[in-house]
């Protein structure tokens, strides 16, 4: 049966940029959820200090719980190759970050959609940086997981592969057993794209979901289609909401995974209106997983 993660999606500023809220705190918070497990962010602030890291994998493990996986945002599509290899650099160290908190898979990123950047040329980069990096993932018992992404918060334009096809194009192109997907269903709307028709193509290369959910604050799903590169329609038209509630197909999707197998983590992404919704989303997953995976 797949395992359930949260993730602190409503604390990201605290964590990563004003400090108002400490890594311990939001550790307390979490373990009290009916989760597994706690997914990892490699920009909060207190993972500067590597001395950190032995500590929290003990605070998350001593309430009976891991961290399984890193969130991070590599740009591998820069055309300056200095610049691309420093990325691997920053990349090679999350995964260390990874292996130390006692994770196994990793995030990475194809990186931004520059308009001077052709599709062939932007995978052809991404892929040669993913692969750069597989060999020492693999050393290290790490597997890297391809998100199909919005937008890192620091970039200054969207995920070069955040449409299908970019995306299934990059899949293809690295053939590793350290490497897979990691689906989020949600992301797809941001490309103005149906998550099922996603999840159809890439079932089998999938390892780990971010369960989320998106709700329309205005207008129509084809409305949001008509909009320049579907990202346009981020700030306007779509809203995190409690996991259930909004877009998203749980039955479909998990169907799906249950079909080809899938027996990963599964992280939430939800609780921006606070730990009461996280709770209920929670609630909603487990009983999801155990319709669709029900234990022996």
């Amino acid at each position: 049966m797949p395992q359930l993660a949260a993730f602190p999606k409503a604390f990201m500023h605290a964590l990563c940029k004003d400090g108002t809220m400490t890594v311990s705190q939001w550790i307390e918070l979490a373990v009290n959820l009916d989760i597994d497990g706690l997914e990892w962010y490699a920009g909060f602030l207190e993972m500067e200090n590597e001395s950190n890291w032995p500590h929290f994998r003990t605070q998350v493990e001593d309430y009976g719980k891991v961290i399984p996986m890193m969130s991070c945002s590599p740009d591998f599509t820069h055309p300056n190759k200095s610049f691309r290899d420093k990325e691997i650099v920053k990349q090679k160290r999350w995964i260390d970050m990874t292996h130390t908190l006692g994770g196994t898979y990793c995030r990475v990123l194809s990186g931004q959609r520059r308009p001077v950047l052709s599709l062939d040329e932007g995978v052809k980069l991404a892929a040669e940086c993913i692969e750069a990096c597989l060999p020492y993932a693999q050393e290290r018992g790490i597997t890297l997981i391809l998100e199909n992404h919005y937008k890192d918060d620091f970039w200054e334009y969207p995920e070069f592969a955040q449409k299908m096809d970019v995306f299934c194009k990059l899949v293809d192109r690295v053939q590793h057993p350290n490497f897979g997907v990691n689906y989020d269903p949600s992301n797809t709307y941001l490309a103005g794209e149906d998550p099922l028709e996603l999840l159809y193509r890439v079932s089998n290369r999938v390892v780990t979901m971010h369960a989320s959910d998106r709700y329309l604050k205005e207008g129509t799903i084809e409305d949001l289609r008509n909009e320049e590169g579907g990202a346009a329609g981020y700030a306007k038209r779509l809203s995190h909401g409690e996991i259930g509630k909004g877009l998203n197909d749980y039955d479909a999707i998990f169907k799906e995974l249950k079909r080809v197998g899938f027996n990963g983590w599964i992280s939430i992404e939800d609780g921006v209106d606070g730990m009461e919704q996280l709770v209920r989303s929670v609630t909603f997953l487990r009983k999801k997983m155990v319709q669709y995976w029900p234990k022996a």
